[in-house]
């Protein structure tokens, strides 16, 4: 099967800005681009496949089955494409927030929860996240401190850079700080409870809708004494970044030709190109890859080679 190219959904946010436009060298009038979905199943948001089929997506998904997803992925998730995948820019800070887990959000009737991570690219020299509990607090204590307006005091705050990661498993307490650049990669869900948003106003002068009550049935209050995934760069090797039961995140960083064993998975492949340009071979077909870009490449696939000179996450469902 072919390698696959969608056509990536761009959002305009208040709080976006142009670093979207700048890696991908867009030439278009649009300003303030908070997301770019760059494969999104998530109805009324599916990304078109770049050819000219145009299909969506899960359209992709219900026509190939097993041939595009791999057995196990389609038993599971069925005609839904499983993840969801986005360069987010903040030009400003964005709402303290959490997402529920699969078992909490099915009991407050959304269809699963959201389990995602983060992969910082070049941000600004301030930037910064907040990530997990940094002391622990109560359920009553956390909704007083909301109200208070002093929740952020409760968290931690990481000062960030190119190339730092961050797992957020549901029920992790977080958000992106102003200048993060990242790209994102979770289940495909929309479902985010706003716990804070520093009081501000939306372009209509109202205050945003917060979820308190929904977060506290949602938020893991144990606290861990790092919410940084630490890992060291090592050339033309996989370097795992996330194992989990939503998807396998690695990372790779090459200047000459490697192959991955796509077999091994019974799972598609997704390569988000991070840095530079290479070349994607598969059983079928042959690609580019570049910065900014992500395409998909089918299950039925045995074996991918790239070359050139790029770092780029691999993802797939174990």
């Amino acid at each position: 099967m072919r390698i696959l190219k969608f056509t990536p959904i761009l959002k305009q946010t208040l709080w976006g800005g142009n670093k979207i436009k700048q890696l991908k060298n867009l030439d278009i009038p649009l300003e303030n681009i908070g997301e770019s979905w760059e494969l999104s199943g998530v109805a009324g948001d599916e990304t078109l496949c770049a050819d000219e089929s145009n299909m969506s997506i899960n359209q992709l998904v219900e026509f190939y089955k097993e041939r595009l997803v791999g057995r196990h992925v389609y038993e599971v998730y069925g005609n839904t494409f499983p993840l969801l995948v986005k360069f987010i820019d903040a030009r400003q800070d964005l709402s303290i927030q959490v997402h529920p887990d699969d078992e909490t959000a099915r009991r407050q009737n959304k269809e699963c929860g959201k389990t995602e991570m983060w992969y910082l690219m070049t941000s600004d020299e301030e930037a910064s996240i907040y990530s997990g509990l940094s002391k622990e607090i109560t359920q009553e204590k956390y909704k007083e401190m909301v109200n208070e307006g002093t929740i952020c005091e409760a968290l931690c705050r990481y000062s960030v850079k190119e190339d730092d990661v961050f797992f957020l498993p549901a029920g992790r307490v977080h958000a992106i700080g102003a200048g993060c650049f990242l790209a994102e990669i979770q289940q495909t869900s929309d479902v985010t409870y706003r716990i804070y948003d520093f009081k501000r106003k939306d372009k209509d002068g109202n205050y945003r809708q917060l979820h308190t009550e929904e977060a506290a049935e949602a938020i893991d209050f144990r606290v861990y004494p790092d919410y940084r995934t630490n890992y060291e760069f090592r050339a033309n090797k996989a370097v795992s970044l996330v194992d989990c039961h939503y998807f396998t995140t690695s990372v790779y960083s090459i200047d000459y030709p490697i192959a991955i064993d796509q077999a091994a998975f019974d799972s598609f492949v997704i390569l988000i190109g991070l840095k530079g340009i290479g070349e994607v071979r598969t059983d079928d077909d042959l690609g580019t890859l570049k910065e900014g870009e992500t395409m998909l490449i089918a299950a039925e696939n045995k074996q991918i080679t790239l070359s050139g000179n790029m770092k780029f996450l691999e993802v797939h469902i174990r």
